[in-house]
């Protein structure tokens, strides 16, 4: 009768060493999850940021704006869906082509939904600079200004 007690204990330590195995292995799992899906995070906002980044300084011809306005307009439509994608354009601080004369206005701050958002002039030079959100890192705001 001892020799079948001992038995019993030795393997209920072996069936908790096994559950404790196990658990052991799940958490391990799901914290590997999670660091992969942060580092995928980063990737994304590293790779959708540095479409716009080349544009960004402080002497951008106008045509080189007026490139970034169309790359800014074809991201804002493929990313309709994701609000935390969409970037808003400043351009109050500089002159600007109007839409609708082509005649130079002073700019506005909104999305732009199409291109008919107006255009920066080619033959002055602009200060560009992105602005990311702080939860999502991802550029939503660029301000356009006259060079000086």
């Amino acid at each position: 009768m001892e020799n079948a007690s001992k038995a019993l204990i030795i393997a209920g330590a072996i069936l908790l060493a096994i559950l404790i195995i196990s658990l052991g292995i799940m958490i391990y799992n799901q914290a590997a999850g999670v660091v992969d899906s942060n580092a995928m995070d980063e990737a994304a906002v590293t790779s959708f940021n540095q479409r716009f980044r080349q544009y960004e300084g402080d002497n951008i011809r106008g045509a080189n704006v007026n490139a970034m306005i169309d790359t800014i307009i074809q991201n804002n439509l493929s990313n309709s869906d994701d609000p935390s994608k969409q970037i808003k354009i400043d351009n109050s601080g500089a002159a600007w082509n109007n839409p609708a004369s082509g005649t130079p206005y002073g700019g506005e701050t909104g999305n732009p939904p199409t291109s008919t958002y107006g255009s920066a002039q080619t033959g002055k030079s602009y200060s560009v600079h992105f602005k990311a959100d702080e939860k999502s890192g991802y550029f939503t705001l660029v301000t356009i200004k006259n060079a000086t």
